[in-house]
This record gives C-alpha cells, sequence and structure tokens, in this order.
C-alpha cells in the first residue's frame, strides 16, 4: 500500500473543502486519498449534517461520515461572522483548490464567489457542486439524490414492468458528482501548469444523472419512446438479464450471437441458436416475450449452484445474485484488497477504486473530529 507521503500524486496539493453531505466530501475523500492536504471546514455547532446521519454509528459519529471524510484534517470556522470569513480568506489565499456545495447562492452572498476569490489568489482552482447546475432558471435551486433521480428521469427506466417508478439505491449521483468534481480539479491542475492561473470547476448531480442516462436518451431522441422498465434486464441485448434457478437467481449475459449459441446448447436447446426468430440479437429482442418464459421454465429445473458451474463451462459470463454477505466472504474481492480499515476507528471500509503503479492508495488518517484540527491550521481552538 502507497504510505501517504510524497510517493501519492497530490502530495503538496491543499485543498479547502466547505462541503457536506456526500457529493463534495467524496470529492474531498479522493483528492485526500491520492495525497493532498484536505482541510474540511465545519461549522462550529454540530458540523456536517453526515456526522449525525445514523445509525450505525462508530462512537458518536455516524458511518458515513467516517467512510466520506477519511484522510482529512477539520477545523471549525463560523461563516457568519466577520472574524471567520477573514480566517477563510487567509486559507484561500494560499490554496490550490476549493471544493464547495454550500446551498447555492451562499458563497456570493458571503463575497466568497469564484471572481472576489481570484483577486486574492489566481490560482485558485474553484470546484463548485450544485444539485441542478450552474446555469439555468433552477441555478438557486438544492436538491438532494432522491429528488434529482426524480426529476432527471432515473426514476422512470428503474423497477420492474409491472411496478412503480423506482429510485436506484445507492447513491449513484452523490458519488458519481463527487468523482467528476474530483476529474474536473486534476484536469484543473494539469491546465493551471500550463497557464498558471486557476479556473472553475461546476459539477451538479442533474448532469451526472443525464450522463447515466446518455444511452437511455440518445435512444429516446431516435424513436421519441420512453423506455420500458426492464427490471434486471436491458432493452437492447437478449439474454442480458437475472434469470430464476431451483433455488435462487442467476445473472446471465449472453450478450453477443455467440454467447447465445452456447447458451442454447447448455440448457438443452442448440436449436434456438438456428431458429429464425432468435437468430440475431435484434430478433431475440423482438421475440423476447416468447423466448424467455421459455428459458426460465428450463433455469427452474436446475439450482444456481448447478447452473453457474454448466454456464462457466460453457463460457458464458454468469454470477448469482449475491448479499453483501456473500461479496464481503468472496475470494475475488479478498484478492483486490480494497477493504481497508480506517485507522482508530476500526472500521472496515471500501478503498479508492483505483490503483498506481498495481498499489492502491491507503488510508492513512480516520475522519475527523469537529475542529480537531483547528490549533494546528488556525493557531486557537
Amino acid at each position: 500500500m502507497l504510505p501517504p507521503a510524497t510517493t501519492l500524486p497530490l502530495a503538496g496539493v491543499r485543498v479547502i473543502e466547505i462541503a457536506q453531505n456526500l457529493a463534495g466530501p467524496h470529492a474531498g475523500e479522493i483528492l485526500a486519498t491520492l495525497g493532498a492536504d484536505v482541510i474540511k471546514v465545519e461549522r462550529p455547532e454540530g458540523g456536517d449534517d453526515a456526522r449525525g446521519w445514523g445509525p450505525p454509528f462508530a462512537g458518536d459519529t455516524a458511518v458515513t461520515f467516517h467512510a466520506m471524510n477519511r484522510n482529512k484534517r477539520g477545523i471549525t470556522l463560523d461563516l457568519k461572522h466577520p472574524a471567520g470569513l477573514a480566517e477563510l480568506r487567509r486559507l484561500l489565499a494560499d490554496a490550490d483548490i476549493l471544493v464547495q456545495n454550500m446551498r447555492p447562492g451562499m458563497m456570493d452572498q458571503m463575497g466568497l464567489d469564484a471572481d472576489s476569490l481570484a483577486a486574492i489568489n489566481p490560482r485558485l482552482i474553484y470546484c463548485s457542486l450544485w444539485a441542478f447546475g450552474a446555469r439555468g432558471p433552477m441555478r438557486l435551486t438544492p436538491g438532494y439524490e432522491p429528488i434529482v433521480q426524480a426529476f432527471a428521469g432515473i426514476f422512470s427506466i428503474n423497477g420492474t414492468p409491472d411496478g412503480p417508478p423506482s429510485r436506484v439505491g445507492m447513491q449513484v449521483l452523490d458519488l458519481g458528482t463527487g468523482v467528476w468534481a474530483a476529474l474536473g480539479c486534476l484536469a484543473a491542475l494539469l491546465q493551471r501548469g500550463q497557464t498558471g492561473r486557476g479556473t472553475t470547476v461546476d459539477v451538479s448531480l442533474l448532469e451526472t444523472a443525464m450522463g447515466w442516462l446518455s444511452i437511455y436518451f440518445a435512444a429516446f431522441k431516435v424513436t421519441g419512446r420512453q423506455p420500458q422498465r426492464h427490471a434486471s434486464g436491458n432493452p437492447n441485448v437478449v439474454v442480458f438479464q437475472s434469470l430464476p434457478t431451483a433455488d435462487g437467481e442467476i445473472v446471465v449475459a449472453a450478450a453477443n450471437d455467440r454467447l447465445f449459441a452456447k447458451l442454447a446448447r447448455t440448457v438443452g436447446r442448440p436449436d434456438w441458436a438456428t431458429d429464425p426468430r432468435y437468430a440475431s440479437n435484434g430478433l431475440r429482442v423482438a421475440n423476447k416475450a416468447v423466448l424467455l418464459p421459455e428459458l426460465e421454465a428450463i433455469m427452474r429445473t436446475r439450482s444456481k449452484a448447478d447452473w453457474a458451474e454448466r454456464l462457466e463451462a460453457a463460457g458464458i459470463p454468469c454470477a448469482p445474485i449475491n448479499s453483501l454477505a456473500d461479496i464481503a466472504a468472496d475470494a475475488q474481492l479478498a484478492a483486490l484488497d480494497i477493504v481497508e480499515t480506517i485507522p482508530e476507528a476500526g472500521l472496515k471500509v471500501v478503498g479508492l477504486p483505483l490503483s498506481l503503479g498495481g498499489e492502491r492508495p491507503g488510508i492513512h488518517r480516520r475522519a475527523p473530529q469537529l475542529g480537531e484540527h483547528n490549533a494546528d491550521i488556525l493557531g486557537h481552538d
């Protein structure tokens, strides 16, 4: 595991994070794990709301906060008072990056807009995370993950065909927007190396949502039709979904004609490979109402483990639908060494999903206690 020192690519980069909840802190966590000195600024009364987003808790702090704020230092500043604003401006005068997801409009109200800060630090990269974007009639509208999932149309394509629209369970917009923010900051650092000046980076949950929807949206613009919900399936590929077995479900990805022919032989229906209804993916999509019930009836005759063995032997991509307990105990996850322990807190969390030179940047600092580094950074408690 790479040590938290000059071997990390962002060593020497100073980041000020004025962010709470998930998206902004996740961007800061990525930069911190890559070696930046990320100073998290919180309000003195209670700090980041995510500190209370539990149970579960580790000590008196929610596990959510620990997971999103490792590898950072933390201070408290009262930005409602001139003294707090002055200290923040002093920190920003020497910073490389600002990451902020304050309520839309608040930074402008406090005189902390990009132009004002560029006047005191022209090399500052000013990264803002919005709900609905930096421009447009909803620029100042706040929003949380499920609100933007609904607004963007993600609900409309998620769920079972005969059920209600549904949200994606994970925080795909919060965490995805954090990744885009970090990527934008890295690109801006490269640009600053060429120009000597900082720039603004703007990302939003809505733009992240539209990025995830890009294939669906392109298809809609061509056809004018709302995509149907497909549960575990894919509207453009058959067979590419979960299938029932005698004791559970298994996902099968026979994603091309060659794999479908192998699947047909494996399930005892080699005639399907030459059946004119199923000879190409487009035909299988058109005739899936006939094909899939026949396939499901065959799959129910054997156990999940039996089918997995047969499908894997035939070279057909497949996987059981695991629980978190299943994947946590899996040998592949252990081989990746992606589950790490936060120092002192003792929490097991997922590390950064990338490796550099074959090594994963590690967790070298637990999430800060509220105001923990005030004395070190500000010179007072």
